[in-house]
């Protein structure tokens, strides 16, 4: 199929001549749904931000890539597809979201065929790194070419920074290219947002500046509020006669919440949860309740750590390997969340889920997670004591322990984390208190070397506490450690082929049952 006939089969994606399908004359009565609209572009309440026109003029400007950024809820959306419809039928362009696997495919195809035409490509920044220098790359193209007749306009839409990002990865396209944020809406603009509504209802909302503290300038919240006041107040449609409304908004935050629970809820609890289920294992949920609690659903996770000490532990147990093998493990996780390893950034792309998340009853959620209420928090479930000798064997045990979302201390994983520290007090620290057990690799080699030297001296006492858990390599004696201790016999030879396998059977489904 080439472009011309895909684009024919692809009718209800054209984004030309869009107009709101429940859109009546204004003499005409009106229902709530179609004047406060939670779902499309709004055919009566939409507000234009103050750089519309100056998108408006870069969308229509021929080859000029364009780039729409900002968190979710500000209206990106909403607003290119206003635009085309502005622009009117002529300007035919086809829309394009990377969270749906077929438009993914399709955005592959607009990489390796540059066909001609224009194309907006939403959710941009969920797009492999490669993919997304591929099409700056066309776009940088289609900028320089002379024949505006044949080229492959892109309009990309995505979350805060997406244009320096992209800058970044082709740098000479910053002069050629239009970048533009759409911030939430003022207490103007929301304001606007009401009054026209209410005037098209023939309503008055009463004290209608808290509807605009609760959305905090969000344009979907503002809408999905205002509906839900219209309805709780018995208003379906256009009255004959204006009608004021009062509202309680914590009945409508509790109402609005209650109504996304079913379509967010799985979602949040799998993602809390984390790949495999453990009482203990709540680093998932902790990160994901400070992200609610921090106002913005777009968060860069180190400055999240950063700023906050009482989860920097969580966050920095979980960026590195342990949350992309989530996202990957679980589609339902994946569609509802977005991660990004190289920058660190975590983003919640629906307005919707992010209310429902700011407003959860986190301890009803933790009872129903299955987490334990219990007041001892460890930062690792397990912390690897070994000798540099054995460093090829402690490195298999940890990837495989966090394959399997175990939360582990191994020294290589964390150096990122700890740079400026002195090591002798991040051990101490470790081996003492922040770790739940202690998996120490005995054998000589431990014995006579310092580093390994001082760490057992450090995890010694816990012994007594049943926390450490060592693996027997040879016959070495440890005082401290009694001889009795039932521990893991294991023989490691690196020139055995096997030795993988064997330690996967004999060593870590061993220490996941131990802590399960």
């Amino acid at each position: 199929m080439d472009w011309i006939d895909y684009i024919h089969t692809q009718s209800p994606k054209l984004l030309r001549s869009h107009r709101c399908p429940g859109w009546k004359d204004d003499a005409m009565s009106l229902l709530v749904e179609e004047v406060f609209v939670t779902e499309g572009v709004p055919a009566f309440t939409f507000v234009r931000p103050p750089n519309y026109n100056r998108i408006l003029v870069d969308v229509r400007t021929p080859g000029k890539p364009v780039i729409l950024e900002g968190q979710s809820g500000t209206g990106k959306t909403t607003c290119i597809r206003q635009i085309l419809t502005d622009l009117g039928e002529s300007f035919g362009t086809v829309y394009f979201t990377a969270r749906d696997p077929v438009d993914v495919s399709n955005i592959e195809s607009i990489a390796r065929d540059r066909p001609s035409g224009r194309y907006v490509i939403d959710d941009f920044h969920r797009l492999s790194a490669a993919l997304q220098e591929s099409l700056i790359d066309i776009s940088k193209l289609s900028a320089e070419s002379s024949d505006v007749t044949n080229i492959t306009k892109l309009i990309i839409v995505g979350i805060n920074q997406l244009g320096s990002s992209l800058i970044q990865l082709v740098p000479d396209i910053a002069k050629r290219i239009g970048i533009h944020r759409i911030q939430p809406g003022g207490l103007s603009e929301i304001s606007e947002l009401i009054s026209t509504g209410c005037v098209k209802l023939n309503i008055n909302i009463l004290q209608s500046e808290q509807i605009y503290e609760e959305s905090r300038g969000d344009y979907w919240l503002t809408q999905q509020l205002c509906q839900e006041i219209c309805i709780k107040a018995g208003i379906l449609s256009t009255r004959e006669h204006i009608v004021d409304i009062d509202f309680d908004i914590n009945t409508i935050r509790r109402d609005v919440v209650e109504q996304l629970y079913s379509a967010h809820y799985p979602a949040v609890k799998e993602f809390c949860r984390g790949k495999r289920f453990r009482p203990s294992n709540q680093p998932y949920f902790k990160v994901l309740k400070a992200i609610g609690q921090n106002g913005s659903s777009n968060v860069d996770l180190n400055e999240l750590a950063n700023s906050d000490p009482d989860i920097r532990g969580s966050i920095n147990n979980i960026k590195e390997r342990r949350l992309p093998i989530l996202m990957d493990s679980k589609p339902m996780v994946a569609r509802s969340f977005y991660y990004n390893k190289e920058t660190k950034n975590f983003s919640i792309d629906d307005p919707a889920l992010f209310y429902f998340i700011q407003h959860l009853d986190w301890e009803r959620l933790r009872k129903d997670c299955g987490f334990r209420d219990d007041s001892s928090e460890y930062e690792f479930e397990i912390a690897l004591s070994f000798a540099g000798e054995n460093r090829e064997l402690a490195s298999h045990i940890a990837v495989q322990l966090e394959a399997l979302d175990v939360p582990v201390f191994y020294d290589e994983m964390f150096e990122t984390n700890f740079l400026g520290r002195a090591w002798h007090s991040i051990f101490t620290e470790i081996f003492t208190n922040r770790s739940r057990y202690v998996v120490c690799i005995l054998d000589e080699h431990h014995q006579r070397k310092i580093w390994p030297t001082f760490e057992r001296e450090n995890f010694a006492p816990r012994v007594a506490d049943e926390t450490v858990i060592p693996i027997f390599l040879d016959d070495t004696k440890f005082v401290g450690i009694p001889s009795d201790i039932v521990g893991i016999k294991f023989s490691f030879n690196p020139s055995d082929e096997g030795w993988r396998k064997k330690a996967d059977e004999e060593i870590v489904l061993k220490l996941v049952d131990k802590i399960t």
